[in-house]
């Protein structure tokens, strides 16, 4: 991997962090009170998360050339620890929770960025 496509898949992997992060806030109050159920924000977060995700998983793939499955692998598991990283950072202190938790509870949903990933170069290396 070129220095250029290291640092695109961790900004790409920011960003799959970001935007639902983001997100997340048009859900809250200036007193930091969910607008929302929780179980309608969560599914919000699955789904901008999956979407997000995949748009940047197409933006990365459009400029490799080969090497899709193995590029999969790397891109899906870079951006499961960017995300459980920023997660651990930012997220669990808000929440005030233990890493268990937080993980039970949303890091275990981060899987599936390799998964997403992962069949996505499958398909790739098999196509060309």
């Amino acid at each position: 991997m070129n220095k250029k496509l290291f640092l695109r898949n961790l900004y790409f992997g920011f960003l799959s962090w970001l935007i639902p992060f983001a997100i997340s806030f048009f859900c809250y109050n200036s007193k930091g009170e969910l607008q929302i159920p929780y179980s309608h924000f969560k599914t919000l977060m699955i789904v901008s998360g999956v979407l997000s995700g995949c748009i940047l998983l197409v933006l990365y793939f459009k400029k490799l050339n080969n090497d899709y499955f193995l590029q999969s692998i790397l891109v899906g598991l870079t951006w499961f620890v960017i995300n459980i990283l920023f997660d651990a950072i930012i997220l669990i202190p808000m929440m005030k929770v233990s890493f268990g938790e937080y993980f039970l509870s949303i890091g275990l949903g981060y899987i599936s960025i390799p998964i997403i990933s992962i069949s996505i170069g499958y398909l790739m290396q098999r196509k060309y």
